[in-house]
């Protein structure tokens, strides 16, 4: 039996340690709601919440540690979704001269490692999306998509 050849899901040629503004969405391992809870009143009026489960709330530190822990990066907004996470992450200049340059994959895959300890077993699909955020035009269309994500979950494509 053949297997599906995967398309390759990075830009060609492009330098994921560069300098810059990047568009991250990391998914739990077939869709699975895992990561919180978007609780929708049936007033109009009341804002749809977002509730962290255990495994968000881990999700959450490690996030909120990857600025201490790589010093020139900045995650600049995010959102944890009950089967994903969008993350606008920064990387700024070089990286602390201790450590090698890092690149987007390498915080990544550190991230997920982190979690996966501390859970005991992987939750996350294979790679990443991501989208190189290239003007102010993009970065606040991104900005605003991350902001009212959970208004729109029961419409987002990874809603299931």
């Amino acid at each position: 039996m053949e297997l599906p050849t995967r398309k390759p899901t990075r830009l060609k040629g492009y330098d994921y340690s560069t300098p810059g503004a990047y568009f991250i969405t990391i998914c739990t391992k077939d869709r699975r709601l895992l990561l919180s809870e978007i609780i929708v009143g049936d007033d109009a009026h009341i804002v749809p919440q977002n509730n962290l489960s255990q495994i968000g709330m881990i999700c959450d530190n490690y996030i909120n540690n990857i600025n201490i822990k790589y010093g020139n990066v900045t995650v600049d907004k995010y959102v944890i979704m009950p089967n994903h996470i969008h993350l606008i992450i920064f990387l700024h200049g070089t990286m602390r001269a201790s450590s090698p340059t890092k690149n987007i994959e390498t915080i990544l895959r550190s991230f997920k490692t982190m979690v996966t300890k501390e859970i005991g077993h992987s939750i996350w699909q294979r790679s990443y999306h991501d989208h190189i955020i290239r003007n102010e035009h993009d970065y606040q269309k991104i900005w605003e998509y991350i902001d009212t994500n959970v208004i729109r979950w029961e419409k987002d494509c990874f809603y299931k």
